[in-house]
C-alpha cells in the first residue's frame, strides 16, 4: 500500500475538524436509520439474487436445468479462462490510458494489480461496482500522496473509473445494436417486446419512460456543477480526437473477449448451439448484468438469458446454465485478485477486508 499522507492532526484546527462530528452526533437524528438502511443494502442485493434464482429454478424445474449440463468439457474451462487474462490486461491498459489523460499518471502494473483486486471484490460484494470504487479511492489517494500539493488529481482518479467503465458499455451498446443487423431471431423478438398493443390501452411502457426521463432530468439539475466537471473529463479522455479510437479499439476487444469466454462457456457444458445463432445473444445477457440489483449479476444475468434464450427459439434452460457457469467461471478467473488482497493485509500486518 502507499505510504499514508502525512498527519497534521497535532495542530488545533485539525483537532475541532476531527472531534466536530463527534460532538455533533446527537444534533443528526437521522443518522442511525441511514446507517441501518446502508447495513440492510447488502441483503437486499443477496435477497434479489436468491429470488431471482429461486424463480428460474421454480420455472425451469431442477431437473430440466440439471439436464442442460450434459458433457462437460474441461478443455473448454481452460480456453474461457486464458481468455481472462487478456481481457483484464487489456481493462487495465483502458483505465491507465484515461487516467492518464486526465492528470492522475497510473503505472500499468498497478493499473494490473488494482484492476485483479477490483474484478474480485466486484464478484463477491453487492451491486458489482465496489472494486471499481475501492481502486478508484486507492488511485485517487495515491496521486494526492505523489502529487504536488493543491493539484485536483483526487477527483480526476474517480473521473478516470467512471470513464473507463462508460467506454466499456457504450461499446457493449453499440455491440447490442449490432447484433439486430445479424440476427434474425432477435429482430422478431424485439419487435414482439417493443411493440405497442393494437388498441394502445396500456399507457404504462410511456409513463415508466417518462417517470425515468423526469428522475434523470432531475438527479442532472441537481448535480450540474458535477457533470460540467466530468463533459469536461469526457471530452478530454473519451471523446478527443486522438484517444477516442483507441477507447473504442481496446473496448470492443474487450467486449469480444466477454463473448468468447460465454462462447467458451456454452462448450464447457457440451451445448452445441451453433455459434452464429448464440453469439448476438450474448450482449443482450451480458448488458443486463450493467443493472445494480443483485451480487455480481447472479439472478438478472440468468433470468436475462432464460428470456433472450426463449426469445430466440432455444431452450432457455440451456441459457440459464451456460449463465451459471459463465459466473462462476468468472469468479475463478478473478481469483489471482483474492490473493493479491491476502498479499496486501499481510505486508500491511492487519487483514484484508
Amino acid at each position: 500500500m502507499p505510504a499514508p499522507t502525512p498527519s497534521h492532526c497535532t495542530s488545533p484546527p485539525a483537532t475541532s475538524q476531527l472531534a466536530s462530528p463527534t460532538a455533533g452526533d446527537s444534533a443528526h437524528p437521522h443518522t442511525p436509520p441511514r446507517n441501518a438502511a446502508r447495513r440492510l443494502h447488502p441483503l437486499f442485493r443477496l435477497a434479489a439474487s436468491l429470488g431471482l434464482m429461486a424463480a428460474l429454478l421454480f420455472w425451469l424445474e431442477p431437473q430440466t436445468l440439471a439436464a442442460a449440463f450434459a458433457a462437460p468439457e474441461p478443455i473448454w474451462l481452460l480456453a474461457a479462462l486464458a481468455l481472462s487474462f487478456p481481457q483484464v490486461a487489456l481493462s487495465a491498459w483502458r483505465w491507465r490510458l484515461t487516467a492518464n489523460r486526465l492528470g492522475a499518471p497510473l503505472r500499468f502494473g498497478e493499473a494490473l494489480r488494482e484492476y485483479y483486486v477490483a474484478t474480485f471484490l466486484n464478484q463477491i460484494l453487492p451491486g458489482g461496482v465496489m472494486g471499481d470504487a475501492a481502486r478508484a479511492w486507492r488511485h485517487a489517494r495515491l496521486s494526492r500522496t505523489e502529487a504536488m500539493e493543491g493539484a485536483p488529481v483526487g477527483l480526476a482518479a474517480w473521473h478516470a473509473v467512471l470513464i473507463e467503465r462508460a467506454s466499456g458499455q457504450l461499446a457493449l451498446l453499440l455491440v447490442v445494436l449490432a447484433t439486430l443487423l445479424v440476427s434474425s431471431e432477435l429482430q422478431t423478438a424485439s419487435v414482439r417486446l417493443f411493440a405497442p398493443p393494437a388498441d394502445d390501452s396500456n399507457p404504462s411502457v410511456l409513463l415508466a419512460l417518462a417517470l425515468l426521463l423526469a428522475l434523470v432530468g432531475m438527479a442532472l439539475w441537481r448535480g450540474r456543477g458535477h457533470v460540467a466537471r466530468f463533459r469536461r473529463a469526457v471530452q478530454e479522455a473519451l471523446l478527443a480526437r486522438d484517444v477516442f479510437l483507441r477507447q473504442l479499439i481496446a473496448s470492443l476487444l474487450i467486449v469480444a473477449s466477454y463473448v468468447g469466454v460465454y462462447l467458451c462457456c456454452m462448450r464447457m457444458i457440451g451445448v452445441d448451439t451453433p455459434l452464429a445463432t448464440a453469439a448476438p445473444l450474448v450482449p443482450w445477457v451480458l448488458l443486463a448484468m450493467a443493472i445494480p440489483l443483485s451480487i455480481a449479476g447472479w439472478g438478472v444475468r440468468e433470468g436475462t438469458a432464460a428470456l433472450v434464450w426463449q426469445a430466440a427459439g432455444l431452450d432457455p434452460a440451456q441459457g440459464v446454465a451456460i449463465s451459471i457457469s459463465y459466473g462462476v467461471v468468472i469468479l475463478l478467473a478473478s481469483l489471482p485478485g483474492a490473493l493479491l488482497l491476502l498479499r496486501r493485509g499481510s505486508k500491511d500486518g492487519a487483514p484484508a477486508h
